[in-house]
């Protein structure tokens, strides 16, 4: 009897030590994020400093390269979460998806590419331009889109007073203007700031700063999704939030050297330079709330550039719910 009693007694620790681990566990999330990018530096601060830890979430991050495979990723179930631009989104609603796809936190508010010459220029207008070999950047995306809503505030036309070449793969542009192709181009750091330590070309303009704040990167996922996994979306919110945070109260040098692991073949000089020309620019949101205004101005930007079908409601594809509750700290 002593026997029986010892085995289950010992059957039920088990078993509640086996309960309470499932329950201990933390809570998967996979991200794709359309590219790696110093512009996303309060994500990689989220994960090196471990707030979505605290928040209880095992957070998988996977480079998914490229808008398209990215929104694939996503619908296919490949991932649960997309960081990417803010115009996939309503171009996933203008193909009529039964499931759509909501933004519900957002990365980065501002553009986060800057216009390089491959001469340096002592004094630069928009002007100069005319007539020049423009190295631009996919058709239809928030980079291309936006460079085109600033030009023709300078009262360009992309297309008629540039030569211009959008046939280039986004990860091959910045070699292909530093192998000679283009008197200009429009790139992202480092390798804006990577192209003026070396030589190869000058920084001009930020389309960042021309552009205004409008929602570039956010992160979003199905709606079915979102329904069915509230709290840990709203854990994952709240750990964007703290890296945000975190990087606003920093130094870029403290913000660069967390970050770092995320970019081994960046020098570290060039890595602080980048952060600090977004800090500066204020292209990091400080929380991760989306706003009407700025989804106004991505769908005037989209109208523009010939990619709106039709304008979408903000309250249908955007829930500041989760950002919200995230910066109230409730």
């Amino acid at each position: 009897m002593k026997r029986l009693l010892s085995l289950g007694l010992a059957a039920g620790l088990a078993l509640t030590a086996l309960l309470t681990g499932c329950a201990d566990a933390p809570e998967k999330i996979r991200i794709g994020e359309v590219t790696r990018s110093i512009f996303y530096a309060p994500q990689y601060v989220a994960l090196e400093k471990g707030f979505f830890k605290e928040e209880g979430l095992d957070v998988e991050l996977t480079t998914t390269w490229g808008g398209d495979k990215t929104m694939t990723a996503l619908l296919s179930g490949g991932i649960d979460v997309a960081l990417v631009g803010s115009e996939t989104s309503i171009y996933v609603a203008q193909q009529g998806a039964a499931d759509p796809v909501i933004t519900f936190a957002q990365l980065t508010q501002t553009d986060g590419t800057f216009l390089v010459s491959r001469q340096k220029l002592d004094h630069f207008s928009f002007d100069q331009l005319k007539g020049s070999v423009f190295l631009g950047q996919r058709k239809g995306g928030m980079p291309q889109m936006v460079g085109e809503y600033v030009l023709k505030k300078h009262g360009i036309d992309p297309h008629a007073d540039l030569q211009l070449i959008q046939n280039i793969e986004f990860k091959n542009v910045a070699s292909a203007f530093a192998s000679g192709t283009g008197a200009y181009v429009q790139l992202f750091e480092p390798q804006a700031s990577q192209f003026e330590a070396d030589g190869i070309g000058y920084v001009v303009a930020s389309f960042g700063k021309e552009s205004g704040t409008v929602p570039y990167t956010s992160y979003m996922a199905k709606q079915s999704y979102l329904d069915e996994r509230k709290t840990a979306i709203q854990k994952f919110t709240n750990a964007i939030y703290k890296g945000q945070q975190w990087v606003a109260s920093h130094s870029p040098k403290e913000t660069a050297q967390v970050i770092a692991p995320y970019f081994q073949e960046v020098k570290p000089e060039i890595l602080e330079s980048s952060v600090k020309r977004y800090l500066e620019q204020g292209s990091y949101a400080t929380d991760p709330i989306l706003d009407e205004t700025e989804w106004n101005l991505l769908q005037d930007i989209m109208d523009q550039a010939g990619e709106l079908k039709q304008r979408v409601d903000y309250a249908k594809l955007v829930d500041t719910s989760f950002a919200k509750t995230a910066k109230e700290g409730k």
